[in-house]
């Protein structure tokens, strides 16, 4: 198994399309009870989002993204996309919406690693995607493009046009309205669920059934995507195209904070895509990396380094702890 590409700044950007906030998090010993008054012992501000942390994991991990998505254009809206031009992404085509406030959300994150997320959204957020510039996926500018359900109108449309031009077109798949993951899910090449997601698409016939015949039967709906699922700690699950069930294992680790993990992990996995590795080798990458994000305050900030990713993969392995 090899993790490493030297030549990931020569691979073409991937393109992240989604949503965005300015995220306020505060580190705190136990999440609060009742009316109280509690004093963080860290705190921090970062612009963030599912595709806009996936991105800056991919720039960490040495590739480059770029970000496309509309925000409210007043102070919260600015400063989320400057500080994800900070952390190494193009941001060229974000769209500024006058009269519309900008996302932002306060998250709390206890000693274990576990948080309390509050968000406020626009609802005058405008939702049509018409003005994004489809043209430049068609003439082949990107390696891929990753995308949420935080913004369907968006991710419809990159997707369509992803498959268009026969590059990997990745789903984020979370839980959200009713019938919008089962939508985007089909224009998907790669739909990778989390635990509520694949919960969620699959509906309450699925509760009693294992990650292999939950796979399975997201497999009789959609027969032509590779699909997977990340179960935390766990790793990540996925089906072959014999239809056999695949694992792959991040790190055991001291959990301090697991806000943005799922994120890092499609971003590293998406950057993996584009370097053609094969699908172990990519679900590795991705575990590992998610796993070492959960080792650092800071949401998106713990994103790791390739180089990390390497040296911890080849001491877990030395060790045999995995």
């Amino acid at each position: 198994m090899n993790l490493l590409n030297t030549h990931s700044r020569a691979i073409k950007p991937i393109l992240c399309v989604g949503a965005c906030a300015w995220t306020t998090l505060f580190r705190v010993d136990s999440l609060p009870q009742g009316s109280v008054k509690i004093i963080p012992s860290d705190a921090l501000q970062i612009g963030d989002g599912m595709s806009a942390s996936a991105a800056c994991a991919i720039v960490a991990l040495g590739g480059r993204a770029e970000f496309w998505a509309r925000v409210g254009d007043d102070a919260n809206g600015r400063a989320a996309i400057e500080s994800l031009k900070t952390a190494g992404l193009n941001c060229d085509h974000v769209k500024f919406v006058d009269g519309v406030r900008g996302s932002f959300c306060s998250v709390i994150i206890d000693s274990q690693g576990e948080r309390i997320v509050i968000p406020r959204h626009d609802p005058a957020l405008p939702s049509n995607a018409d003005w994004l510039p489809l043209d430049r996926i068609a003439r082949g500018d990107f390696s891929a493009v990753l995308t949420e359900v935080r913004w369907p109108e968006g991710a419809a449309a990159v997707l369509d046009a992803a498959r268009r031009a026969g590059i990997p077109a990745i789903l984020d798949g979370e839980a959200t309205a009713d019938g919008v993951l089962e939508s985007l899910s089909r224009k998907a090449t790669h739909a990778l669920y989390s635990e509520t997601g694949l919960a969620h698409l699959l509906g309450d016939s699925s509760d009693t059934l294992d990650v292999a015949a939950q796979l399975q039967l997201a497999h009789e709906r959609f027969p032509t995507q590779f699909l997977g699922v990340t179960l935390g700690a766990e790793g990540f699950y996925w089906l072959d195209r014999e239809g056999a069930l695949n694992h792959a294992e991040g790190l055991l680790v001291d959990a301090v904070d697991t806000l943005g993990a799922g994120d890092v992990f499609h971003g590293a996995y998406a950057l993996a895509l584009a370097e053609a590795m094969p699908p172990h080798d990519a679900a590795r990458l991705a575990c590992v990396a998610a796993s070492l994000k959960c080792e650092n305050f800071g949401g998106r900030l713990g994103a790791p380094s390739r180089a990390e990713v390497v040296d911890r993969d080849r001491a877990a392995r030395l060790s045999g702890s995995m």
